[in-house]
């Protein structure tokens, strides 16, 4: 049964918090006044203003509640109900304009309950807008009803005074179970996420994390809603328990509760038309229009929901974009693109720089009797049409999967990888390298372009968008390894002998070896991969000695142009400085924390310091990733350095000039080979049968796609390997 209850009219817009929770000496306004407290321009109302407002047809509880700053024009008040503590910044006869409609400031055809107005304020028919704060400009037109509960989180997984644990608002992130779920908060980061989700068992850690939340928002009841200097909110059904920064438009909204809508002037958020969006928090310079469903999520800075999209239990990083498609206990990291109908992403944890084409099911179907499977894939991710994988499931970095139904959980540790489901051979098929190999040019534009879009007013975390870093590297040093283990037992298989008892080492060696030496006869070989795949059918590793030299010649390129690039951010003129900066550089594990690519060990002390009580706050964990972040250039360098000397079977003493100068050139050759592998790779976008036959002259295509010569993005790659020539020539 519905629990309505009823007291005195002229109580209404009072007793906001209940007096239990009220402080000694202090009344239901103390939290009011702490967040507004006024510029000591309040007036009471005059005799005559009164006269003039009960002839407009308002109605005041008790007008001595109400309180204006000059100048106050009453006759801008008309048809309202006032209740409670009212009050009213000034109102000169002035319009405002928004989006080519314009309104007159004034306060018409409204209920407004123990609420702060600011000045020139422009509300009209809003049916109830009670306890919230109302900044400078502020359009408020037909809105059902706006108000504010004294135990309102805005979307924070905190609890309130008088409140149990079991009332937080979790995110069940990455396992649809809850096994990694978070508490979202104002300012949540994608590595704050990523930290919380991942270390589960780290039950101190977990503890604390915990506890940093709960320092975000005051426990305390009775704070308003706030809407900030000119915002428009223009024909919405419900707004309840949300804060609105400034400069945000928010029009056609269905039902905005719990929420946390982060704007300014520099990168105001626009929700559109019929969108409910429920426990959330939205960073700054979001759109989100059409029909959007959201429940429990938390949106990074320039992001986007658009056209339909279900978004549940989820994290959606910076720079990204989910549309049409259903998301649901996903954490998404920043650059992800998720534009088609019928795409469904549940229960993954997915690094970036992503893109789910049409049709894709990722995670869809469970193998387990419970609802705990996970898909984790690295930066680059991309499922053709129509993919269909099951949990759990785990990829490298960009790895592309061809169109198909993969019938078993996969497991797949070759970056920039083609994944292809042969029904006509049985056979899964990995070709490691492939984006290197056969598609240079959206590899290198991905790098780009994720840069280029990355228009971030607020640079919360710094984010690593280049395919060559860190922890690809590492990968592909892993890639490496298995291809040698690979190619040594295909060829013991080869020779109808048995691989039973041979080491690991042994087999790398010997493969190794024919790599090097014999890439013809390595190319005779079938090649198969171990452990990819749960099932019994054979997974062909394709390209293997291909893939095996290609992998070598980009860790050798990543490690000349970031030592080359160190030393010209270091000011460092001579090899020998270099060599001297980079004694005991090592190479180590790094991990993608939400994407900022990070050293294992910085995590891991992260980890210890905020489980000591070392780290109070999530600002003082988001410092930690700031300072990170600027030592990234020299510990990358020492990466590279590491990975040079190993690449090339150097001792740890490193290369004499000579052999530095041989290692530039090396860099160099490559570099203008991808500049080539790029324009070819582009310029089958131009040739071929099928290409032309949309067009009915050269010119014509011309004149549709552009010259091939004129792709400002094939200029600037060209650029960069002129520009790397002249690099080398002053190392």
């Amino acid at each position: 049964m519905n629990k309505i209850a009823k007291e005195p009219l002229n109580r209404l817009g009072y007793d906001f918090i209940p007096a239990e929770f009220l402080p000694d000496g202090g009344d239901e306004y103390h939290l009011r006044l702490e967040q507004h407290p006024g510029d000591g321009a309040l007036r009471a109302l005059t005799g005559e203003e009164i006269e003039i407002l009960t002839r407009n047809g308002n109605l005041a509880d008790d007008w001595g509640e109400i309180s204006v700053t000059d100048p106050f024009d009453p006759q801008l008040v008309r048809g309202c109900r006032f209740h409670g503590m009212i009050r009213i910044g000034e109102l000169r006869e002035t319009w405002r304009e928004h989006h080519d409609l314009r309104v007159p400031v004034g306060i018409y055809n409204s209920t407004i309950v123990s609420s702060d107005l600011g000045a020139n304020v422009a509300i009209d028919r809003v049916g109830y807008l009670g306890h919230y704060i109302v900044g400078e400009g502020v359009i408020l037109l037909n809105i059902g009803e706006m108000l504010t509960t004294n135990r309102a989180r805005f979307g924070n997984g905190i609890v309130k005074e008088g409140e149990a644990g079991d009332e937080r608002t979790w995110l069940r992130v990455g396992n649809e179970n809850g096994g990694r779920r978070v508490l979202p908060f104002d300012g949540m980061l994608p590595a704050d996420a990523w930290l919380w989700s991942k270390y589960r068992d780290d039950e101190r850690l977990q503890e604390r994390l915990i506890e940093l939340t709960d320092g975000i928002l005051d426990r305390r009841r009775g704070w308003y809603g706030t809407v900030g200097d000119r915002t428009a909110i223009r024909h919405c059904g419900i707004v309840r328990d949300v804060r609105v920064g400034t400069d945000a438009c928010i029009a056609g909204a269905g039902r905005l509760e719990n929420l946390t809508i982060n704007s300014d002037g520099g990168s105001g958020t626009r929700i559109g038309e019929g969108c409910s969006l429920v426990n959330g928090i939205i960073g700054f310079g979001c759109h989100i229009f059409q029909d959007v469903k959201a429940i429990g999520f938390v949106m990074g800075s320039n992001a986007n929901l658009e056209r339909g999209a279900r978004f549940f239990d989820s994290f959606l990083g910076d720079n990204s974009t989910v549309a049409c498609g259903e998301v649901v206990s996903a954490l998404i990291f920043p650059g992800h693109e998720q534009h088609h109908s019928n795409s469904f992403l549940i229960a993954s944890t997915i690094g970036g720089q992503s893109n789910i084409a049409a049709g894709a099911t990722i995670g869809s179907n469970h193998n387990s009797r419970a609802a705990d499977g996970e898909i984790i894939a690295g930066r680059g991710f991309w499922p053709g049409l129509m993919t269909s994988l099951k949990h759990n499931c785990r990829f490298a970095s960009f790895t592309l999967i061809a169109k198909g139904q993969y019938p078993a959980e996969l497991d797949i540790p070759f970056p920039f990888s083609l994944i292809s489901n042969d029904e006509s051979t049985g056979q899964l098929q990995v070709m490691p390298a492939y984006w290197f190999l056969y598609n240079m040019y959206a590899l290198a534009r991905n790098s780009w372009k994720f840069d280029a879009r990355d228009r971030r007013e607020h640079r919360e975390q710094h984010l690593e968008f280049n395919h060559l870093a860190p922890d690809t590297i590492e990968e592909m040093f892993t890639g490496i390894t298995l291809l040698e283990r690979s190619v040594g037992r295909a060829a013991i298989l080869a020779e109808e002998e048995s691989p039973e008892g041979v080491t690991d080492e042994e087999l790398g060696k010997r493969g190794r070896s024919l790599l090097d030496s014999s890439p013809e006869t390595v190319g005779s070989l079938t090649v198969l991969g171990e452990n990819m795949e749960n099932s019994r059918r054979p997974v062909v590793v394709l390209k293997a000695a291909e893939a095996w030299a290609v992998y070598r010649e980009m860790i050798h390129l990543y490690a000349v142009e970031t030592l080359l690039s160190f030393m010209d951010d270091s000011a460092i003129t001579s090899f020998d400085d270099l060599s001297d900066r980079m004694e005991g550089a090592e190479r180590a594990r790094w991990l993608n924390a939400g994407g900022q690519v990070v050293p294992e060990k910085e995590i891991r002390s992260l980890r210890e310091r905020i489980a000591g009580g070392e780290l109070n706050s999530w600002d003082e964990v988001h410092s930690e990733y700031d300072r990170i972040w600027n030592e990234y250039p020299e510990k990358r360098a020492g990466h590279a350095w590491a990975s040079l000397l190993e690449i090339n079977d150097v001792t740890a003493a490193g290369p004499d000039r000579k052999g530095w100068k041989m290692f530039l050139d090396r860099a160099a050759a490559t570099r203008r080979s991808i500049a080539e592998l790029t324009t070819q790779s582009r310029r089958k976008d131009y040739t071929g049968h099928f290409r032309q036959i949309a067009y009915d002259s050269q010119e014509e295509m011309d004149a549709v796609l552009g010259r091939i010569d004129e792709d400002s993005f094939l200029q600037l790659m060209n650029a960069r390997a002129e520009e790397f020539e002249h690099w080398i020539g002053d190392a």
